[in-house]
């Protein structure tokens, strides 16, 4: 199958371009910290828009890490809200580090911009220092699982071999490991499958039975802890393949005992009886209810899209105070599948019935556009009713007259 080596390719524009973005939404996040009152930061300051902007940029970045690896759709996923998680972690740390900035040492609350100004290196360090590890880990995480997927179509049929790069840059203890030689059924795979520290670039390949001698399970464990020596609290024992996770539970923003949690295990009947005894298990809750909620949109999402591919794009409808015809693109149907809204999910379902919508609707503003297409005239806003309150459906005139159902908004922008 190959070497398979683990190599990341985060260019210096691209690392830039995603430390601006998060730069920029912590600045909005720390206003969002700023309003706190009290002694001791909510943890209900997770739900805050801002914050979750936050953590979904950075999950983000962690996603475009993996984006050309090879793997199902369900591992993707799967990988995915484990970087949503991990994200959320990080964000709430970075929150309690920046609260106690709020006070001075008088204990006298700060001005805005000393505030800012003073958890910037904050921001520095978790979003700037801390991000290419990150990224790399989970490039790596995302390899070695899309590889054990692969691994597991042939089950014990070959044999599994641990390879590191072989260059000077190789950790002494991880090289003691290469051509370690066993069967994927090993106990071995589940606590010293790659990746096994930060940054590190070991790999694991199919050989042929006979072709290498199989190390004895024991050497093999021995040389293991050999090369997790330094991995004290056991973080880096985990097979991401297995797991289905991109970063253990247990990392730098948890704690040890998050290793055998049934709700980062998956047991969701204790997630919602669960009763967290601090503020980092109540944290850690919220943010898995939110990948659940998150992950059951997107299917949503995908369940419309595909249906409106088949039974809305290409029609057209008359509309009144619209002099021309208005026809559904797959533009306008991603736009408003991906468009913010607060009832997101009667917003999406409100495409299946938007024809309705718009007949009875009512047209109450028409606005120039002011963004700069040079194919658009203007924007027509239809006040239409989404879960019994007002929303605004937006139609673009284009400057040779056509008119094209654009999106669902919630509310109309000042001009």
């Amino acid at each position: 199958m190959g070497d398979g080596r683990l190599e990341c390719a985060l260019s210096e524009e691209d690392a830039a371009k995603i430390r601006h973005r998060l730069s920029r939404l912590f600045d909005r996040m720390m206003k969002v910290l700023f309003r706190q009152q009290g002694a001791e930061m909510k943890v209900e300051i997770m739900m805050e828009k801002p914050v979750q902007d936050f953590m979904e940029a950075h999950a983000t970045a962690l996603d475009q890490s993996m984006k050309e690896v090879t793997m199902s759709e369900l591992m993707r996923r799967r990988l995915q809200e484990s970087n949503y998680v991990f994200s959320g972690m990080k964000t709430f740390h970075e929150l309690r580090e920046a609260f106690p900035s709020l006070l001075d040492e008088n204990g006298v609350r700060k001005t805005f911009e000393r505030f800012l100004n003073d958890v910037r290196k904050v921001d520095e360090t978790y979003n700037s220092h801390y991000l290419r590890a990150e990224y790399n880990f989970v490039h790596a995480s995302a390899s070695m699982a899309g590889k054990w997927e692969q691994f597991m179509e042939d089950g014990d049929r070959y044999n599994l071999q641990y390879r590191t790069v072989g260059d000077g840059k190789v950790r002494p203890t991880h090289a003691a490991l290469h051509n370690v030689t066993l069967p994927p059924s090993d106990p071995f795979w589940d606590e010293y499958y790659p990746p096994n520290g930060w940054n590190c670039r070991c790999t694991v390949v199919q050989v042929m039975k006979g072709k290498y001698p199989e190390t004895p399970h024991d050497e093999a464990m021995k040389l293991g802890e050999l090369a997790l020596q330094d991995d004290r609290k056991g973080m880096f024992r985990f097979n991401p393949g297995k797991q289905g996770k991109s970063v253990p539970d247990y990392n730098p923003y948890t704690i040890r005992r998050c290793r055998d949690c049934d709700i980062a295990k998956g047991n969701l009947k204790l997630a919602k009886t669960f009763i967290p005894d601090n503020e980092l298990c109540e944290a850690c809750k919220l943010l898995r209810e939110l990948a659940k909620a998150k992950e059951s949109l997107k299917l949503q999402r995908k369940e419309i899209r595909e249906w409106a591919k088949e039974n809305l794009a290409g029609k057209t409808v008359l509309i009144q105070g619209i002099s021309n015809p208005v026809e559904f693109t797959m533009t306008g149907i991603k736009e408003t599948l991906n468009q913010p809204h607060k009832y997101v999910r009667a917003k999406n379902e409100a495409l299946k019935d938007i024809v309705s919508l718009l007949k009875e609707g009512n047209h109450v503003l028409e606005k120039v556009d002011d963004k700069g297409n040079p194919m658009v005239c203007k924007y027509h806003y239809i006040r239409i009713i989404v879960v019994g309150k007002p929303s605004f459906a937006v139609i673009r005139e284009l400057t040779d007259g056509r008119c094209q159902f654009y999106s669902i908004v919630e509310k109309l922008k000042k001009e």
